[in-house]
């Protein structure tokens, strides 16, 4: 597999910034739907995901796209590709 192929195969997430408290760090909250399994009722979980900001450009409520990449830290193996919608 060529080196441009793997790096097309990262994951891609939607999500919207919680916090950008941190330095170059943005906090991505992740919204889905499942189905309970006995109730059939929908229930959306919400995943965090710590995300890669080199310019601090992102502000809270801000939607933004998020790629995986190599650890950069404990917590963070995210970076942030772009924003969508900036927050109101």
């Amino acid at each position: 597999m060529t080196e441009l192929a793997n790096r097309n195969a990262r994951k891609e997430k939607v999500g919207v910034v919680t916090s950008n408290k941190m330095q170059k760090t943005i906090t991505v909250a992740v919204a889905r739907k499942v189905k309970h399994p006995k109730y059939g009722k929908f229930l959306t979980m919400t995943s965090k995901f710590m995300a890669h900001d080199e310019k601090n450009e992102c502000n809270i409520g801000d939607t933004v796209k998020i790629m995986e990449t190599r650890p950069l830290s404990k917590d963070k193996n995210w970076r942030l590709v772009e924003i969508i919608e900036r927050a109101k």
